[in-house]
């Protein structure tokens, strides 16, 4: 599904009116629809509803919305309006007449009540936002600034129309003050503030609804599109009947140091979970005790130690493996920067590049020139591009182009909706993961699932995607059987083939449903 910025979405609109002949009211009248059925599901006893609605096109979505349940009758329903009535947009005039008409009663912001019934909805039970939709960019003011007030005060739950009143569509900044949404549904196409910055806060649980905007239009290409499960599945290399383990891809695990042995199992560990047919451990001999002692079907392989770290003689013995693709980075530590600089002028095969890999980079070495993922961190991107951590992020989108602009390879910022680039490819948004990832050795994990994607020649881009994916499924696995806080990076790993499974089995499912 392919992620629309405010302007793309506003065109794809007047398309759908001006080249298809789709007039505005059915698109509105498709917009209140979709919002009425969702809370219909929420209050199937009906409720009291505080409608709150801008001057413009959203505005016009919620009397939509007002009329509807006002007809239905289980509702009591009141509508409030940041506006004077002489301020409505055409659209939104038009359907206040409509709403009117079937007996709904606005409360304009010039009248008495309007200050009465916004500071007392605490007793209502559910708020809907429809004070301002995609186009809003402006810092929120007057009569809207105070309506987002009133209702973040009133602690009552709000389904936001299309996007959280003072969320910025495009990048998700607050614009001064916004709306905290239980719910916020969409139209078409998801939008970029659904990933990033508060925005992905503010949404809460989303939804994407279709409002009769042409499939045609929806299928043109954006800047960014989010990763399907059906593409993920369709990408994640087969296992034949009669493969050997030289055929699913040898991967080599260049990590770890004295005081950080557990990064280099970890990466290993999920490289064997994903299917690779080998997978080395080169490191110093500490490490390999502790991989020899945890992964026993890991072979591995010695390097020398300076200070605690790979020795930068080490690379040597590196250049011209027989390995597929290699993971380097995780748990080198800083002192491992003179191997490295060493190491990547000579690197010649696929590679990942992770944690100290990363931190190296930033100290003004060039990455391989070969096949290679980056997977920054919020922390390690801001030292790629010498940004703050909230600049970086502030628009996820933007810094990723960025940064693939800089260093031409493909780049995986982690964090939650993961996001790929690649110069020339539009940006793959993940959705897969829940918050419980946040702690340590996920990132050793994921570098392990990549590698193997690499190894089994998949192109960076599509092993970073299909990486982030499987491996955020893992984790959902995790989350599903013992709760979201608690599970660590090591039982991901282990959920890995499941995860794989349950991707494939699906959608061999859904493609056999289409065909019958």
């Amino acid at each position: 599904m392919w992620i629309a910025t405010a302007e793309r979405m506003l065109g794809a609109d007047r398309r759908a009116m001006d080249e298809f002949g789709v007039p505005a009211k059915v698109l509105m009248e498709r917009a209140g629809m979709a919002v009425f059925a969702t809370v219909q599901k929420m209050l199937p006893e009906g409720g009291r509803l505080t409608v709150m609605c801008g001057k413009g096109n959203n505005g016009a979505d919620g009397l939509v919305f007002a009329r509807l349940a006002k007809e239905d009758g289980r509702y009591q329903v009141d509508c409030l309006l940041a506006a004077t009535e002489d301020q409505l947009g055409d659209l939104c005039g038009e359907q206040l007449r409509i709403s009117r008409a079937q007996g709904v009663q606005p409360i304009f912001y010039d009248d008495a009540r309007w200050t009465k019934r916004s500071e007392h909805m605490s007793c209502r039970d559910l708020i809907i936002d429809a004070l301002l939709g995609v186009g809003g960019k402006g810092e929120v003011h007057g009569p809207v600034q105070e309506a987002i007030s009133a209702i973040n005060r009133s602690g009552v739950p709000v389904v936001s129309i299309d996007v959280p009143s003072g969320i910025h569509t495009d990048t998700g900044e607050e614009l001064g003050e916004s709306v905290w949404a239980l719910r916020t549904i969409t139209f078409s196409q998801p939008k970029p503030y659904l990933f990033q910055g508060v925005g992905l806060e503010h949404a809460g649980f989303w939804t994407v609804e279709d409002i009769g905007v042409p499939k045609v239009i929806l299928q043109e290409a954006t800047e960014a599109r989010l990763l399907s499960r059906d593409t993920v599945a369709h990408l994640v290399p087969e296992r034949l009947r009669g493969a050997h383990k030289g055929d699913s891809g040898s991967v080599l695990i260049i990590a770890g140091s004295r005081n950080m042995r557990g990064a280099a199992v970890l990466a290993a560990r999920a490289a064997l979970r994903s299917g690779a047919g080998l997978v080395t451990v080169a490191s110093i001999a500490p490490v390999l005790d502790a991989v020899a002692a945890q992964l026993p079907e890991a072979l591995v392989l010695e390097l020398p130690e300076e200070d605690g770290a790979i020795a930068e003689s080490a690379v040597d013995l590196l250049v011209g493996t027989k390995a597929h693709a290699a993971v380097i980075g995780p748990g080198l530590s800083g002192k491992a920067k003179p191997f490295l600089a060493k190491l990547f002028p000579r690197w010649e095969k696929p590679c990942v590049l992770d944690a100290d890999a990363l931190n190296v980079l930033g100290d003004g070495l060039r990455p391989p020139d070969n096949e290679c993922v980056m997977t920054p961190h919020p922390g390690e991107m801001s030292r790629l591009l010498r940004l703050s951590v909230a600049e970086i992020q502030a628009d996820r989108f933007a810094i990723v182009r960025q940064a693939t602009e800089r260093y031409g390879k493909a780049i995986l910022l982690k964090g939650p909706y993961s996001v790929v680039g690649e110069p020339g490819q539009p940006l793959l948004v993940n959705h897969t993961g829940n918050p419980g990832m946040a702690t340590g050795g996920m990132g050793d994990v994921l570098s392990g699932v990549i590698g193997t994607l690499l190894a089994q020649e998949l192109p960076a881009y599509w092993a970073a995607g299909v990486g982030m994916h499987w491996h955020g499924a893992a984790a959902d696995l995790c989350a599903a059987s013992i709760g979201e806080t608690g599970y660590t990076a090591g039982e991901v790993a282990d959920a890995l083939p499941k995860a794989r499974s349950k991707l494939l089995s699906e959608c061999e499912s859904r493609c056999s449903s289409r065909c019958s």
